[in-house]
């Protein structure tokens, strides 16, 4: 069974860095979803799909996958730069831009 460890990054929803800490192991796939033809819902059968372990480091999250004797891929996060925001840059003289009023 193959393993990815990762860093979920942020959601879209929220400003803060909150849930970014953990580092999760998910199980790939092993085989493909498939359309129950009663309902039409998704099906699938791997059951593994549905278990993440989070660990509060990497090092505790590939040790867990070498201990267990998994097969991991480890996907390091980006680096995410601070963008600086100023309100008063909004009417500095010289600014980049049209002022649109």
């Amino acid at each position: 069974m193959a393993a990815r460890i990762f860093r979920p990054a942020k959601t879209a929803m929220q400003s803060g860095l909150a849930g970014m800490k953990a580092w999760v192991l998910e199980f790939e796939p092993s085989r493909p979803q498939s359309v129950e033809p009663l309902m039409g819902w998704t099906a699938n059968g791997d059951t593994c799909r549905q278990v993440r372990l989070k660990f509060a480091t990497k090092e505790e999250a590939v040790a867990y996958a070498k201990r267990e004797g998994l097969a991991y891929t480890l996907v390091d996060p980006k680096v995410r730069k601070p963008v600086t925001k100023s309100y008063g840059n909004n009417f500095k003289f010289g600014r980049i831009g049209q002022w649109t009023h």
